[in-house]
């Protein structure tokens, strides 16, 4: 009876806060902040938006990360001002306390004891805002490491825009050497050469110089069978054209395989499991198919016992 009471006791005094909680409710700084308001990433949509794109534009991208990480660099040294007028204002608007930037606090990790006090504006700027783009720039510093920003940078040497005005032989040539499984030793000798003459004949070729993209250089090397001509330039776009495979849409076949394979559906063989994979991943392609020219299709492939109605057919 006794702890009846005093859980009913405490259920009560919890309602009777719960109440007077109602009256004057506090601003919920979680339900009411919004990221997107204040700040203002620079450049994140644009090169999380291009990352994510299965045709990939190497070039366009390698710009980008240049550019958010001098952006991020600049919003560092000079950003802060800019950025706690937003946050001022962004209070004002929801009726947020902004505290005092010259009172001082307890310095957070430190026994209070120690009387080791800062002020408000170095804990948002220092611990926080310098600490959150810091956070940022290793982590873009970790995907586009040294070693990656090389091969976007020799591989953007492709780009055929403005009559191939960022051609350099020696990037280009350094790429056989870094995949040197592909290329034999003899390759790695007459690519230099293979390279030269080249780009002297497709700046003359006036078909070349519709050409935007690798993607459409490719298309008009085999249009023109200058892949036969020039083999191992042909394989560098190859390599061009397949490492976008290896960021975003990698990462797309891996989820699809979550979906596809579950624990409910575990025994699907290779062959099966790829179709779907494929139907998957490519699903908006399959999106614009008539049903009805896929079922014309697959009956034309062989007799069957039983015959679709003629309507169908």
């Amino acid at each position: 009876m006794r702890r009846f009471l005093v859980d009913r006791a405490s259920i009560e005094n919890v309602n009777i806060v719960q109440q007077e909680a109602e009256l004057e409710p506090p601003p919920n700084v979680v339900n009411e902040f919004n990221p997107n308001e204040i700040v203002r990433d620079p450049g994140h949509n644009e090169l999380s938006n291009i990352l994510q794109r299965k045709d990939l534009n190497i070039v366009n991208a390698m710009e980008l990360v240049d550019v958010v990480k001098a952006r991020l660099g600049t919003m560092r040294e000079s950003g802060w001002n800019n950025f706690f007028a937003d946050v001022q204002g962004f209070c004002v608007a929801k009726s947020i306390l902004v505290p005092n930037m010259d009172d001082e606090i307890p310095v957070r990790g430190r026994s209070r004891a120690e009387g080791r006090t800062i002020t408000n504006l170095h804990h948002y700027r220092a611990e926080i805002f310098y600490v959150a783009i810091d956070k940022i720039c290793v982590e873009m510093d970790h995907r586009f490491s040294e070693g990656s920003n090389i091969i976007l940078d020799c591989f953007s040497c492709l780009d055929p825009k403005n009559s191939f005005s960022k051609f350099d032989v020696d990037k280009l040539a350094r790429l056989a050497d870094i995949y040197h499984a592909d290329f034999s030793d003899d390759d790695r000798g007459t690519i230099r050469d293979q390279l030269e003459t080249y780009v002297l004949q497709v700046r003359r070729n006036a078909s070349f110089s519709t050409c935007e993209d690798v993607q459409s250089l490719a298309m008009k090397m085999v249009q023109t069978e200058k892949h036969l001509v020039f083999p191992l330039v042909y394989k560098l776009i190859e390599l061009a054209l397949i490492l976008p495979v290896s960021t975003a849409s990698v990462e797309r076949a891996f989820s699809a395989m979550k979906i596809i394979k579950s624990k409910l559906r575990n025994k699907i063989n290779d062959v099966w499991f790829n179709d779907l994979m494929v139907c998957y991943t490519e699903r908006e392609i399959f999106k614009s198919l008539d049903d009805i020219d896929i079922i014309r299709t697959f009956t034309a492939k062989k007799s069957r016992k039983g015959h679709l109605p003629r309507n169908f057919i």
